[in-house]
């Protein structure tokens, strides 16, 4: 069993075939267009996106995606993009309430019974969809005195059971710092569990070693680890290698997807999605509404087409294999489904602004 013994707090650590494989991800849109044999028109309309959001993504993950394809699925969700730009009146900083959520450095509490630890801002692969992409990071948990702060307040919250690790990606942190953060999140008596989201089996599916997977299932909290994969094609034969060896170390392994226009906005792409998670050992979550961020609006659809795909998708699967496809809104104290979410805003008529009424309907609730 691998000590979770308190250490040093870091993101960075002793050389490693992961820490390679992070160093050489590829953060340059000239180069990426290179590599992928992409048109270099790209690289001037993607120019003001990525210097608001710069460009990262690892080499797994590049490997995935088809070359000379500008359409690919894997690569949209990477390529900065002049649709970036445009501003758009229901799209903000932060769509889901982070901020007002924050109880100290890099704790939030959002949920009954829940909290949610931001361990670290950085992530190997910047998705243009991310709800985060505007988050002030410089305030999260990334030292030891605001990681022994936010401790201190899930100590003195008996009502919290479950502690959700998050960031960016948790699995960034290096094993010493995350095995004390595991070791003091175990001392804490009326924790009951341990949730990590994370994309690292698919970006960076080097990091989920021997190691790491007796660090994760090795203590008394069971830990429950959510990945975030929005299509099949993401899960290649590295990523399938990772989630087997954290399968065989006894985690929960669940999965949730956003539906993105120009992605995944078909139901036999999601059926295709659910097979193959379920055939590597990872049961589908939750499908959710995308969050509406800065930035994003070009992977929005309509709430009618969601209805649909929701609907198409059910009729094709066996029912344990149907995530739960849900909505986050402003002042709702659970993720809303898409079903109560369409009987809200059925009165007042679908279009580009029904879900900010719903949300608006539900905060006054």
């Amino acid at each position: 069993m691998v000590s979770r013994s308190r250490r040093q707090w870091q993101t960075s650590a002793h050389k490693s075939d992961w820490h390679a494989d992070l160093r050489t991800g590829i953060r340059d849109l000239p180069r990426l267009c290179q590599l992928l044999d992409l048109d270099p028109a790209l690289i001037a309309e993607g120019k003001a996106a990525a210097a608001s959001y710069p460009l990262s993504a690892p080499r797994a993950w590049l490997d995935l995606i088809e070359p000379g394809n500008p359409d690919d699925p894997l690569l949209r969700q990477i390529l900065p993009t002049l649709a970036e730009t445009r501003p758009h009146p229901d799209f903000g900083p932060d769509p889901v309430g982070d901020q007002n959520a924050r109880q100290t450095s890099g704790l939030l509490c959002k949920y009954p019974g829940r909290a949610l630890l931001l361990v670290t801002g950085a992530c190997p692969i910047h998705c243009r969809y991310c709800f985060r992409r505007c988050f002030p990071f410089a305030a999260s948990m990334n030292h030891p005195d605001q990681a022994t702060r936010a401790l201190a307040a899930i100590a003195a919250r008996p009502d919290l059971s479950e502690v959700i690790l998050s960031g960016g990606d948790p699995l960034l942190l290096n094993d010493r710092s995350l095995g004390w953060l595991l070791g003091a999140l175990e001392s804490i008596g009326h924790l009951k569990r341990i949730r990590l989201h994370t994309r690292i089996p698919t970006t960076l599916p080097s990091r989920i070693d021997a190691t790491l997977c007796r660090l994760l299932g090795g203590g008394r909290l069971p830990c429950v680890l959510v990945t975030q994969t929005n299509h099949p094609r993401e899960l290649g034969e590295a990523a399938a290698t990772a989630l087997a060896r954290l399968q065989r170390a006894g985690i929960t392994l669940l999965n949730q997807s956003v539906l993105l226009r120009g992605v995944n906005d078909s139901p036999e792409i999601l059926r295709d999605l659910s097979e193959r998670l379920f055939a590597l050992g990872v049961m589908p979550y939750y499908l959710h509404l995308l969050d509406q961020v800065t930035g994003s609006a070009h992977f929005a659809l309509p709430l009618t087409s969601c209805v649909k795909i929701a609907k198409e998708l059910r009729a094709q699967m066996s029912g344990y294999l149907m995530p739960r496809v849900v909505i986050e809104q402003l002042g709702a104290n659970s993720k809303t489904p898409l079903d109560q979410a369409q009987e809200e805003s059925r009165e007042q008529g679908d279009g580009p602004n029904a879900r900010k009424r719903v949300a608006h309907s539900r905060a006054r609730v």
